[in-house]
């Protein structure tokens, strides 16, 4: 049997339902649902996203059977409604719009008016009695067709309507009369034909598959693409279209046409709003033609409105709306987002659709309708999208702000801040300790910058993307960064950065916007007004029902005591990844770090790390002393020495000079440490087998801080010692044999005995593979799955961003694999992983301490695959801990497709 492609609405027959999402678009499933709940739906039919998926299929050719389906369907409409398509008499005219089975609002095409021409125009204002509301629907419709399907610039034909008020010394399109509308139609037409060399199409027939044509290409339109891309909405889901008999806003004083909520979408407030006009159509109200008024008599007079609501103005069809609004939101359970018109006097709604909202109102809105007893604390949970808690986790730009954007990058990490420009780390940090605030603007960062990235409130960078160094970092210390602003040309020897021809100097105040707008991170001038979110009341709530559901723990990624309160007061059960060469670059220890790696026998660099150890075991003392004996992964060092080192001669000679070593022997061995490759090279366990002394010192003074914090509080801490970059099980014995003699020796000396335990991160695929032998050694595994993606794929995250995004916008990778995991490439090495090691030691604990741990769907990832918990930056951790929950609610077997 032929795929069915075309289903009818209203009109006393319905063919589908809320349920048939996938195949009718949410439009289409709500129109067929408003329908079938007997409410006035202008009857209609639906064109499936399996013939828009066929149509391109096809090459962009109709499939086959869709032409007499529509045919039968045009029929139908004609028998509901009594009107004939292309009657000049009795004309059914219809609207053309589009309806993916995810809301898009605005990225798709719509066709009003459609079956209009001479003839039937005439036709219309006969039968309607209103010459002038007939002709401006006309050339409503030559104005829309003409662009939507001709492809004709827009701007023409408004060039020619403001033309003719002017002439006629005309305020408003309202003030235009029907010979006006006649006159200006003629010129329409005549732009029509030398703009395309064709005349406007008359036939209805060719008018209609024009427009199904027209909606079909927006699914592939520019903005189309970048707002699934924004969306993780798929490329292969395809839209339908709705076909529907017009009604009509535009007859006089008693028609109307407007949009609304059943509940404030920016506070989740429960009240009615939205906004309508009178003698309008619907693109009048979102295209901004046109000032529109408030639907309630509140709303008007909290905005000190002079002109009437729609309470007041129509209040027995506003009666009726509320009515309806009512019976939608009780019969969906969530807020709605409705598009409705009023035809001389009677009410039509013509779409509702669960309404976009802030993550404030969505938290509100979740939380009010479990009180009222309309859904389970489960589905409030469901309604809040993980991701959207960005908003509240950080200071936001108000807005009602005007922005003034100096230049655009990637919205690498949330949140807004301001400060005054500074390109020198060393500056950064020695402004922000005399209380200055200051942004860091930087081409790129290393790991030798983080005392700057650290002390700044945000950081911009010219280069790399958004799992860069600099995003990495930045989201693990919650500080706002744009990366990759390539028109950004910064000049440290002038003191100054150029973007657009604009000139930005060092100590300029700027405000950096990290959450994005519209997919792109900012750099504004000046101080922009800051929102600041309160985490508390509906959003406590929301996050207690979450933590009862979720079976994932959720750890943190920190080695600060700052950055660690921060993770706790966001509910973080642990440290999942403390990196302990962060603690290197603090100033006060990184002469006797430098020191250590240029001593040339093992008694000078035993010498210089006992400089370092009573660093170490402080830093871990107040780490043990927040965890309060939760578990804590802390990772012994994993790069390479020479990111320690200075590298410009300038530097080198400094660094000599304040360690009173010869500056030449000094560039030797910077020379020397130098890799082609240092992501793969000389780094991790590796450095241990080397130069065993620097895990000795690290794991003595972990054990002496655990010691020392037992003895102080009663509570006994729970470290667990993470060796990076293994790929063997001997290599890891050997390193562990490190581990645990110096854990004994600590331990002993201190009179004190704790349990610990002693893992590994898995982040080549050798060790995935192996992970049956590694496990006999390994008291847990932890994914590191930012390095497992680079060495899974072959992939820099550092140069990732000069192609992954053209990979996603040609559907060679669905998403970026260093923001959402690879299932079926990564993923499978976690899945192995997982499963041979714990076939090897039953009690294995699983986590997961990159990027991905704090992407929800990562997270219902690790969930499927029976992880124990995930570990993500501290400003991530409310996300992750609700994504968890979402995850649990909806739990199924990892694919691997």
């Amino acid at each position: 049997m032929a795929e069915r492609f075309v289903y009818g609405f209203g009109g006393g027959s319905t063919d589908g339902d809320a349920a048939m999402r996938d195949l009718l678009g949410g439009k289409g499933a709500n129109l067929a649902e408003m329908a079938k709940l007997g409410l006035p739906v202008p009857p209609g039919f639906t064109i499936t996203t399996a013939a828009c998926n066929a149509y391109y299929a096809n090459g962009r050719e109709w499939p086959e059977g869709l032409e007499e389906e529509v045919a039968r369907a045009v029929a139908e409409l004609e028998a509901k409604t009594g009107k004939r398509f292309g009657d000049a008499s009795n004309p059914l005219l219809v609207s053309v719009r589009s309806g993916a089975r995810a809301s898009m609002p605005g990225m798709m095409d719509t066709v009003l008016n459609l079956g209009l021409n001479d003839e039937t125009a005439a036709g219309l204002a006969a039968k309607a009695g209103d010459e002038r509301f007939a002709y401006d629907s006309y050339r409503r419709f030559i104005q829309m067709y003409s662009h939507v399907v001709l492809e004709l610039d827009h701007g023409a034909f408004e060039a020619i309507l403001e033309g003719y008020k002017e002439e006629n010394e005309l305020r408003s399109d309202t003030d235009i009369d029907a010979s006006g509308w006649k006159e200006i139609i003629k010129a329409y037409k005549k732009e029509v034909e030398r703009a395309s060399g064709h005349p406007f199409p008359a036939n209805p027939e060719e008018q209609l598959w024009g427009g199904v044509a027209a909606v079909f290409r927006s699914w592939m339109n520019p903005r189309a693409n970048v707002y699934r891309k924004l969306h993780n909405i798929p490329e292969a889901w395809g839209t339908a279209i709705n076909v529907q008999a017009m009604v009509f806003g535009n007859m006089g004083e008693t028609s109307a046409t407007g949009v609304a909520f059943t509940r404030d979408p920016s506070t989740g407030a429960n009240r009615f709003y939205g906004e309508f006009l009178i003698n309008a159509q619907g693109e009048d109200v979102v295209a901004g033609i046109r000032t529109p008024r408030p639907i309630t008599r509140a709303a008007r007079e909290e905005m000190g409105d002079k002109h009437l609501s729609m309470e007041e103005a129509m209040p027995e069809v506003f009666a009726q709306l509320t009515e309806m609004y009512r019976r939608l939101e009780a019969h969906y359970c969530d807020m709605q987002d409705i598009e409705f018109t009023v035809e001389q006097g009677m009410l039509y709604m013509l779409q509702t659709r669960n309404g976009k909202r802030t993550a404030k109102a969505s938290l509100k809105i979740a939380v009010d309708m479990v009180d009222e007893g309309l859904i389970t604390p489960e589905q409030a949970v469901l309604r809040v999208d993980p991701a959207s808690l960005d908003q509240l986790l950080h200071p936001t730009i108000s807005p009602k702000f005007k922005r003034d954007v100096i230049v655009q990058g990637l919205p690498a990490s949330p949140g807004a801040a301001i400060g005054r420009v500074v390109f020198d780390p060393d500056e950064a940090a020695d402004l922000a300790q005399r209380g200055e605030a200051v942004i860091l603007v930087r081409t790129e960062t290393s790991p030798e910058d983080i005392h700057g990235m650290h002390a700044a409130r945000a950081i911009v960078t010219s280069r790399g993307g958004m799992t860069s160094h600099a995003a990495v970092v930045a989201r693990g210390m919650g500080r706002p960064c744009v990366c990759g602003a390539t028109d950004l040309r910064i000049d440290e020897a002038q003191g100054q950065f150029v973007a657009s021809g604009r000139v930005v100097r060092r100590g300029d105040l700027i405000t950096v916007d990290g959450s994005g707008q519209k997919g792109w991170g900012q750099v504004l001038a000046g101080a922009a007004e800051m929102v600041q979110h309160e985490l508390s009341g509906d959003f406590a709530r929301v996050m207690e029902w979450a933590d009862s559901i979720r079976k994932l723990q959720v750890r943190t990624n920190a080695e600060t005591p700052d950055d660690l309160k921060v993770a706790l007061e966001f509910g973080a059960e642990g440290i999942g990844l403390c990196r302990t060469e962060h603690m290197f670059f603090n100033a006060s220890r990184i002469a006797a770090v430098r020191e250590m790696i240029l001593a040339e026998s093992v008694a000078d660099r035993v010498n210089a790390l006992s400089k370092i150890l009573p660093f170490q075991r402080e830093d871990f003392v107040e780490i043990f002393r927040l965890l309060d004996g939760r578990p804590g992964t802390i990772r012994l060092l994993d790069p390479p020495l020479h990111e320690f080192l200075p590298h410009s001669p300038e530097e080198c000679a400094a660094v000599a000079a304040s360690l009173k070593v010869d500056p030449k022997a000094l560039q030797a061995r910077v020379k020397e440490l130098m890799e082609v490759n240092p992501m793969l090279g000389f780094r991790g366990c590796r450095l241990a087998i080397a130069y065993p002394e620097i895990y000795a010192m690290q794991a003595r003074a972990i054990f002496e801080a655990a010691a020392e914090v037992a003895k102080e509080t009663g509570v006994i801490p729970k470290p667990e010692i993470m060796i990076p970059f293994v790929m063997s099980r001997k290599e890891l014995a050997a390193v562990r044999s490190i581990v645990e003699e110096a854990a004994r020796d600590a331990l002993a000396a201190a009179g004190v005995e704790l349990p610990y335990l002693i893992g590994t991160m898995i982040e080549l695929p050798r060790a995935a593979l192996r992970a049956g032998e590694i496990a006999e050694e390994a008291h847990f595994f932890s994914f590191g799955t930012n390095d497992l993606t680079q060495t899974t794929l072959g992939v820099s995250r550092d140069d990732a961003a000069k192609f992954l995004g053209l990979y996603v916008d040609r559907g060679l990778l669905e998403r970026d694999p260093f923001v959402s995991i690879d299932a079926a490439g990564v993923g499978e090495l976690v899945q192995i992983a997982a499963e041979r090691g714990r076939l090897a030691r039953s009690e294995l604990k699983l986590g997961i301490c990159g990027e991905h741990g704090g992407d929800p769907d990562s997270i219902a990832f690790c969930m499927r695959l029976g992880l124990d918990y995930v570990s993500c930056s501290p400003f991530r951790v409310p996300i992750a801990r609700l994504a968890a929950a979402h995850a649990a609610l909806s739990e199924k077997r990892p694919s691997l497709a």
